[in-house]
């Protein structure tokens, strides 16, 4: 079909990371553990890999990076704020180092004529909350979100212009145990859940009406990971299997973010499974209200989904995902009476069990495009694997350059149909901590010598992919071989 040649002259182009995979510093200056901090010990512990104190060492290297940034031509860095930097406590008193750590990561990025883009949270919440009362299983994490975000907003209003609230919503809803510190009550309670996620619907509400108090000039959104859930065959059962799934894991979500309801189709389902959650009088105009102040909708796509018709009596499942890569598996998603998730035939897989689908991105573009009429913008996309570095130093990853490339194409072809795009952010700038899959599965355009046994001296080297994407950059998207 017909694509654009080269994307819009005001198209940023850059790419992401988060606090807790790539900082390391973990208790150093002033700052106090988070959840992250600790579910990554657990995961140390159970599989091996590395943990959250050390990671990628960004810390103490974010001037070197940043100027592998601007080498690369980078206009924007999508990153996030460590709560627990900044507010050890969570609220209260501010730490001093950590607040200057992001004035000076800003700076860095501003003198290079790169363009911050903030994540307020990305899962890394202050263990002080979490031991208090539980985090987001409390309405109380409602308030302190709150009270963070006006923090952080007032604290670098003339620095940023582009914050994001809320980093995966749905992934947090879909891998609880992954992102939150929960006790066994509430991890095979499936309504606890949906409650931390209508809590999470109030705090960005909260802060998206906060940042355009405080900010001018401000554009928020949200960051939510998103897929295209395909049916698995032309059965009405299993293409209504893929429209439930779409309304629960993407719709859900959007819908609130944009139009300030829940989905009726999924919430009737959660009433009759007797998943309801507690919404008390004025809930809905404050996320009504948040709606009104969403500026652009944040996309972390990596794959698409297939879904077919559950399978008769099956109990509820909740995805677990390829741990360990070659030779790993996935155990696929059930809601009863709704969907099941299946293998899809059609596409190939990553060594992580990621289906690969460049035009997944551009379904789910034009479907955001067609039911919001909103901006969107590419906070996340990128190929996770198994990269080698050579003896001279090199790092040769056509698999990178090829999967990035074909999605490209796949935002042509959407901004060709009436998509607007504002930049695009793979993840990730260089290599870091993946909760999952340690420090082994790596995403970076900037190899970073450290294994999960070892820390060493973490040295950046540029990946072919580096100098792939530099030439992308400096024709704007027109050159892409």
């Amino acid at each position: 079909m017909e694509f654009v040649e080269e994307f819009p002259k005001n198209f940023m182009w850059g790419a992401a990371t988060s606090a807790y995979q790539c900082e390391g510093a973990a208790l150093e200056d002033g700052k106090k553990e988070n959840q992250q901090d600790v579910i990554n010990r657990q995961i140390h512990e159970e599989y091996g890999y590395a943990d959250a104190s050390v990671t990628t060492d960004h810390y103490h290297h974010y001037k070197e990076d940043v100027a592998l940034m601007a080498e690369m031509g980078f206009q924007s860095y999508r990153f996030s704020m460590n709560w627990s930097r900044i507010l050890p406590d969570g609220v209260g008193e501010p730490n001093p180092k950590g607040v200057q750590f992001y004035h000076d990561l800003i700076k860095e990025l501003r003198d290079h004529n790169i363009e911050p883009i903030v994540t307020m949270w990305h899962y890394d919440l202050p263990m002080a909350l979490v031991e208090k009362y539980g985090g987001w299983r409390d309405r109380q994490i409602v308030d302190d979100f709150e009270y963070y975000a006006r923090f952080i907003l007032n604290e670098y209003k003339d620095e940023v212009k582009y914050w994001l609230t809320i980093n995966e919503q749905s992934i947090v809803v879909n891998y609880i145990d992954r992102k939150n510190l929960i006790s066994k009550e509430d991890m095979f309670n499936p309504k606890f859940r949906w409650q931390a996620n209508h809590y999470m619907n109030l705090a960005h509400a909260k802060a998206a009406i906060a940042a355009h108090e405080i900010v001018k000039d401000v554009q928020v959104g949200a960051a939510l990971d998103t897929a295209p859930y395909y049916a698995a065959s032309s059965d009405p059962k299993d293409v209504m299997a893929g429209k439930n799934a779409n309304a629960m894991k993407n719709y859900f979500y959007m819908d609130a973010y944009f139009k300030g309801i829940y989905t009726p189709s999924v919430l009737a389902y959660l009433k009759r499974q007797g998943l309801e959650f507690e919404i008390q009088d004025g809930d809905m105009d404050i996320i009504k209200k948040g709606s009104e102040n969403m500026d652009f909708l944040g996309i972390n796509y990596y794959q698409s989904a297939c879904m077919k018709a559950p399978t008769p009596g099956a109990a509820r499942r909740f995805k677990q995902n390829n741990k360990i890569g070659k030779g790993g598996k996935v155990t696929y998603e059930i809601q009863p009476d709704f969907y099941e998730g299946c293998h899809n035939d059609f596409l190939q897989d990553t060594d992580f069990s990621f289906p690969i689908d460049p035009d997944g991105l551009q379904y789910v573009l034009e479907e955001i495009n067609d039911r919001y009429g909103v901006p969107v913008m590419i906070c996340e996309n990128g190929f996770g694997a198994y990269d080698k570095l050579e003896k001279d130093g090199s790092i040769h990853d056509p698999y990178r350059i090829e999967y990035i490339r074909e999605h490209i194409k796949a935002m042509k072809r959407a901004i060709a149909n009436g998509v607007t795009i504002i930049a695009y952010n793979p993840w990730s700038a260089f290599d870091l901590l993946s909760t999952s899959n340690g420090i082994a599965k790596r995403y970076g355009f900037i190899y970073v010598d450290r294994t999960d046994d070892e820390e060493r001296d973490c040295k950046r080297y540029r990946k072919d992919s580096f100098y792939w994407y530099q030439r992308v950059i400096a024709s704007n998207g027109k050159n892409l071989e």
